[in-house]
C-alpha cells in the first residue's frame, strides 16, 4: 500500500471533468477517422490504405478508439464505471492509475530493442532518395501482384523496364522483404532482420508509417493520444505510399505521383520530406514515454 500511495505521489493527478472531456474527444477523434471507412468496410468494400493500417499492423479500429491517459497520470473519480477498460488500471481509493507492476517482466527485452531502434533511426540522417521504388519492386517480374484485385498502371513489361532504369535504395527490411525473388538482389543495400535497427532512416516513408506500430504496442503503457498521432501520420504516408505505386488506385480518390517522371519524383521527394518533418517530434514523444516506462518498470 505504501508503495502503491508513493506511486500516485509522483504521478499527475487529473480531475474527473478533465479526463472525461480528453477521452471524449478522443472517441470523436477516432470515429471522425474511421467511420466511413468502417461503414464501407462491412459492405465489403476494399481500401488499400485502410486495410493495410488494420490488417498489416494488427490493431483493431476499436482498440485505436480505446482511451488510456498512459503511465504516470492518476485519474480522480466518483464513479467506477467511467473508468476506462484497461485491465492494467490500479485503482486505490478514489484514484485510478496505469500500475507500472503490472508491466509484464518479458517484455522489457522488446520494449529496450524497440527504444533502441527509435533513438538510432531518430540520430540517422534522413535519406530522400529512394522515389518509392519499393512498391515497383514488390510486383517486378511477378505474376502474383500483392493487391491483385488492382489495375496496374503499367503493362508488365513496361514495368520492368522502369524499375530496371532506376536504382532500388530501399533501408526498410520490412518492405524490402515483399520485393520479389528478381528484385531483390537489386536493392544497393543489404538488410535483414537482425540490421533492422541499424539501417532505419528518418526520411523513410515506411519507417515513419511504423512510428503508429510501435506506439500501438506499448499500449496502454502511452497515452492513447500519442498513438493516435502516430496513427493519422500513418494514413497519411500510406496514402502517398499507394500514390506512388504502380496500382492505378484514382477510383479510390488516390491520384497518381508519377514517379516515373522527373515532374512525380520532384513531388514525392516534397511529400517525402514533409512526412520526415511530421515525424520528428512523434517520434521523439514515443522516444521520451518509452523512456519514462523503462526506468518504472525496470
Amino acid at each position: 500500500m505504501l508503495a502503491e500511495t508513493k506511486q500516485i505521489e509522483n504521478q499527475k493527478l487529473i480531475a474527473e471533468p478533465e479526463w472525461l472531456q480528453e477521452k471524449e474527444a478522443h472517441e470523436h477523434r477516432v470515429d471522425e477517422l474511421l467511420n466511413n471507412y468502417l461503414e464501407a468496410r462491412s459492405r465489403q468494400e476494399k481500401n488499400p490504405v485502410m486495410d493495410f493500417l488494420f490488417e498489416y499492423y494488427a490493431f483493431r479500429p476499436s482498440g485505436l478508439r480505446r482511451w488510456s491517459p498512459g503511465m504516470g497520470i492518476s485519474l480522480s473519480f466518483s464513479n467506477f464505471d467511467l473508468l476506462p477498460e484497461v485491465s492494467e488500471l490500479t485503482v486505490e481509493g478514489d484514484i485510478a492509475f496505469i500500475d507500472p507492476s503490472l508491466f509484464p517482466e518479458k517484455r522489457i527485452s522488446s520494449l529496450k530493442w524497440m527504444l533502441q531502434m527509435l533513438e538510432n533511426t531518430q540520430n540517422s540522417r534522413p535519406s530522400f532518395g529512394c522515389f518509392g521504388m519499393h512498391e515497383w519492386a514488390m510486383v517486378y517480374k511477378t505474376d502474383n501482384p500483392r493487391h491483385d484485385q488492382v489495375p496496374m498502371r503499367m503493362e508488365p513489361d513496361e514495368l520492368a523496364e522502369f524499375v530496371e532504369s532506376r536504382p532500388l535504395l530501399c533501408t526498410h527490411f520490412d518492405a524490402f522483404r515483399f520485393f520479389t525473388q528478381p528484385a531483390k538482389p537489386m536493392n544497393r543495400f543489404e538488410l535483414s532482420r537482425e540490421k533492422f535497427h541499424e539501417t532505419e532512416q528518418p526520411g523513410c516513408i515506411h519507417s515513419n508509417m511504423d512510428l503508429y506500430k510501435w506506439a500501438f504496442k506499448m499500449y496502454p503503457w502511452i497515452s492513447s493520444s500519442l498513438i493516435l498521432d502516430a496513427f493519422e501520420l500513418a494514413v497519411e504516408a500510406r496514402h502517398i505510399d499507394m500514390q506512388a505505386s504502380p496500382y492505378d488506385l484514382r477510383d479510390q480518390g488516390l491520384e497518381p505521383i508519377k514517379i516515373e517522371t522527373e515532374a512525380g519524383r520532384k513531388e514525392y521527394k516534397q511529400k517525402q520530406e514533409m512526412i520526415f518533418r511530421k515525424g520528428l517530434p512523434i517520434r521523439e514523444k514515443i522516444i521520451e514515454k518509452m523512456r519514462e516506462v523503462l526506468k518504472k518498470v525496470e
